[in-house]
């Protein structure tokens, strides 16, 4: 009986090694590197979004980083197309598929499918953004209540976007969304999941060193050369690129600016690890991904499974 192949999804929060470790594991096993990340997508989001760099991803082929442009939104839903693709592809030619980031929608959607809802309509959103700005988001909670008390449960009362969503598929498709749900989840693999929890206090100065870095390279002028060519886009409000969009603005000054995206990355890495401790059958490693002795483990858990 045929084995499936076996894929390696590498996840852990911001700034905790991934990227040397897939390197590492790339060079070891023939494998690919599969970007993981909803910023690093993007053409000329280098410096914010930590991407490996030119030097790096000569030595390992590369997938899914630099497909879109910042004025071209990326949903999870093709993300999850253009990765299974890529997945299948890269085994087709006997190279292991090493799955590398950390947005836990995007890997979430790769491995489990998204829900396929109605499409989306555009005046009744609209209708709900001016319900929400006059009477406050929880007043889209209480709606969503009446409509679909567990989808409801699940979603925070501030959390606009999801209930604007909910109560859009409740309406458009005539029953609660969560009545609604179906996924079509990855198969024709062998997932091996491998997360990276460092200290944290050691992971927070690495962040901290890491953010003062993008602000050092260029960051304000990488995001000034974005705001020229493709406007306020959306992409713009992630991490780092917001703080130093602030600072074009006048509204922070540079350390300021800093000081907040320190903050939000330190923020954003506490989510990411509270988000994948949800993810089934993890082996997590206490170490950085740089550490020779969790790419030694790294490796040990990928040979027992070749």
């Amino acid at each position: 009986m045929s084995v499936d192949p076996l894929a390696v999804l590498l996840l852990g929060p911001t700034g905790s090694g991934k990227t040397a470790l897939s390197l590492r594991l790339a060079e070891l096993f023939n494998g690919e590197i599969v970007g993981c990340d909803s910023v690093a997508v993007y053409r000329g989001m280098d410096l914010g979004s930590a991407k490996p760099t030119p030097e790096e991803r000569a030595s390992a082929p590369h997938h899914l980083i630099d497909v879109a442009n910042p004025d071209e939104p990326y949903t999870a839903g093709a993300y999850s197309r253009a990765a299974r693709a890529a997945l299948r592809e890269i085994a087709s030619r006997s190279r292991l598929p090493i799955v590398t980031g950390g947005t836990g929608l995007y890997l979430r959607a790769l491995t489990e499918g998204l829900f396929a809802g109605p499409a989306r309509h555009e005046p009744l959103r609209e209708r709900l953004r001016f319900k929400a700005q006059k009477r406050g988001s929880a007043h889209l909670h209480r709606i969503l209540a009446r409509l679909d008390a567990p989808t409801a449960a699940r979603i925070h009362a501030n959390d606009t976007p999801k209930l604007i969503r909910a109560i859009e598929v409740s309406l458009a498709g005539r029953k609660p969304m969560s009545e609604q749900l179906a996924r079509d989840p990855l198969t024709g693999f062998r997932l091996l999941r491998i997360g990276l929890n460092p200290p944290r206090e050691a992971l927070y100065d690495r962040l901290n060193r890491r953010c003062a870095e993008m602000f050092a390279s260029g960051l304000i002028e990488e995001t000034r050369t974005l705001l020229i060519r493709y406007g306020r886009v959306k992409a713009l409000d992630s991490l780092g690129y917001r703080q130093a969009l602030a600072v074009l603005d006048g509204n922070l000054t540079e350390p300021e600016a800093l000081t907040a995206a320190q903050q939000g990355h330190r923020n954003y890495a506490k989510r990411q690890l509270t988000w994948f401790r949800r993810e089934p059958e993890v082996h997590w490693l206490t170490a950085f991904g740089d550490d020779p002795a969790t790419a030694a483990e790294a490796i040990a858990l990928i040979r027992n499974q070749i």
